[in-house]
């Protein structure tokens, strides 16, 4: 891809009014619930822009609105997953991840409290996503060509490059061997997750999301006095347990009947 090819586009612009609103509508939804990140209201946009389309037959070959559409999904995705982690603490992509390992890491535990007792901090996040779009505009239009350029770096290039600054980071943090064999170790496992095609997002958020939850566990047990009944003591609790059972059914499910119907035909 040339440079000239990112002003290729710009023609095509108006055939596309209104797709920086429309594919907007779901990702918000999506993004709110856990591991999903941009590539689904990503995927639901090219769909819904398909569907609504007058050129069908260009999508696959190039139709603008496949780009413009999917991509204004993805930006819109990316200021949502911010609505449950400021709200309740909960990440729900990776990138929300490293956000919330960011305020724990200064002391700050995000959900309802946030906004009263640091409410200068959270307003300030608001903002700085404003400013980052304006920053964006600036840089992107006279550096086009520049990124353009980017996409012919050879992949094993780029790869070496995101291991040389995670093995700098890693030994930065912690400063002793054992850290690098973990960080060796990891890789290896995304590694695998990556050629069992099993997402590696989930992980990433489990991670995160595991020491609050002993920690909240510890806590209740603590109440109770060991007594594990605490937590189905209630309804809203027995509701939560039968939420988080489908959920992880849910896709087990779906893949199943997916596979007895492809069978059948």
């Amino acid at each position: 891809m040339s440079g000239a090819a990112g002003f290729a586009v710009l023609p095509g612009l108006p055939r596309c009014p209104g797709r920086d609103r429309l594919p907007t509508a779901r990702p918000p939804q999506n993004t709110c619930r856990p591991a999903r990140g941009a590539d689904v209201p990503t995927f639901l946009s090219y769909s819904l822009e398909k569907r609504l389309s007058r050129r069908r037959h260009e999508f696959g070959r190039g139709a603008i609105e496949g780009v413009a559409g999917p991509e204004a999904a993805n930006n819109a995705a990316a200021a949502g997953v911010l609505v449950p982690l400021l709200t309740i603490g909960l990440p729900t992509s990776a990138t929300a991840a490293v956000i919330l390992t960011a305020f724990q890491s200064y002391g700050l535990q995000p959900g309802p409290q946030l906004f009263t007792e640091s409410g200068d901090l959270v307003w300030a996040l608001i903002a700085s996503l404003y400013i980052g779009d304006v920053m964006l505009l600036v840089l992107n239009l006279p550096l086009v060509r520049l990124w353009a350029r980017l996409l012919t770096i050879p992949a094993y290039g780029i790869y070496a490059g995101v291991l040389v600054f995670a093995t700098l980071g890693t030994f930065a943090a912690g400063g002793t061997t054992t850290d690098l064999l973990i960080l060796v170790g990891l890789g290896l496992i995304g590694l695998l997750m990556r050629r069992a095609d099993v997402p590696a997002a989930p992980a990433v958020v489990g991670l995160i999301l595991a020491p609050p939850a002993e920690q909240q566990l510890r806590r209740a047990l603590a109440l109770s006095g060991g007594d594990w009944g605490i937590l189905v003591s209630g309804p809203f609790t027995v509701a939560l347990w039968i939420v988080a059972i489908l959920a992880l059914l849910a896709p087990a499910v779906v893949a199943m009947r997916r596979r007895g119907a492809a069978d059948d035909d």
